[in-house]
């Protein structure tokens, strides 16, 4: 069942993506050479309990850190580590906060310093991938006009492959609601979710340099690439707004 969100609680979601965004950005600033994954999922959950909130992902069962860590080929859900960022390392960072009783989610990948062109593109077309999928995210539309917008840009236009087990999510009460929000279309678009004003979701672009299979590490967490790709995410919480879409972690 989608649940629609009063606009009291659109508030609340609003002010727990501010904190959200606000430690994402200072925590992507400290991202250089010689500095691990733990000190920055350390400075994650620093900020979020500076700024009044609580790490979501820590109320996930089983997990006890703030952020998830992909560097590299890992794709997702990687658990933050002693590895020592390189010069031209990619890496994803994925982050919740809980604030009076409601989840946002964002992530983002960036370069370890200066990266090749290749990859270089390739976060460029992620990035661009993202923006394309939030303007589609309008009264009236569905969750397919997302898909394809992103699915579009990343496999059709770029060559890039979009991970298929992995999906976009409605956000609220709980980390991961329905409705999913894949990043790429199956069947026709008018089969998908109807987006309706007050929904809340997260919308992922989730996707490889190479082919769209993954492996699991035998930590049971950290998903990588089954050919050793590079492979990048990028998310924001977003409302549905009969103005259009509101970014909750911009």
């Amino acid at each position: 069942m989608i649940k629609i969100k009063t606009p009291q609680e659109i508030k609340i979601m609003q002010a727990s993506g501010k904190m959200l965004a606000d430690t994402l950005w200072e925590v992507v600033e400290n991202v250089k050479p010689g500095v691990s994954e733990i000190e920055l999922d350390a400075l994650s959950e620093k900020l979020i309990r500076q700024k009044g909130g609580e790490p979501g992902f820590q109320k996930v069962p089983g997990y006890k850190h703030a952020t998830c860590i992909s560097t590299n080929d890992v794709v997702v859900h990687g658990i933050p580590s002693n590895y020592k960022l390189k010069e031209g390392d990619i890496i994803g960072i994925d982050c919740g906060v809980f604030y009076k009783g409601f989840h946002t989610d964002m992530a983002q990948t960036v370069s370890v310093g200066k990266t090749s062109d290749k990859a270089q593109k390739f976060l460029e077309v992620g990035g661009k991938a993202l923006e394309m999928g939030i303007k589609q995210a309008i009264v009236g539309n569905h969750v397919g006009h997302i898909s394809k917008a992103i699915q579009d840009l990343v496999e059709l236009q770029n060559g890039y492959s979009v991970v298929r087990t992995l999906v976009g999510h409605g956000v609220g009460r709980q980390l991961h609601e329905e409705p999913e929000v894949p990043g790429y279309l199956q069947g026709k678009i008018e089969k998908t979710p109807l987006l309706k004003e007050g929904m809340v979701i997260a919308i992922e672009v989730i996707y490889n340099m190479g082919g769209p299979d993954l492996t699991l590490d035998d930590d049971g967490w950290t998903l990588r690439t089954k050919d050793n790709s590079l492979a990048g995410l990028f998310e924001r919480t977003l409302a549905i707004t009969k103005t259009g879409p509101l970014i909750l972690t911009p």
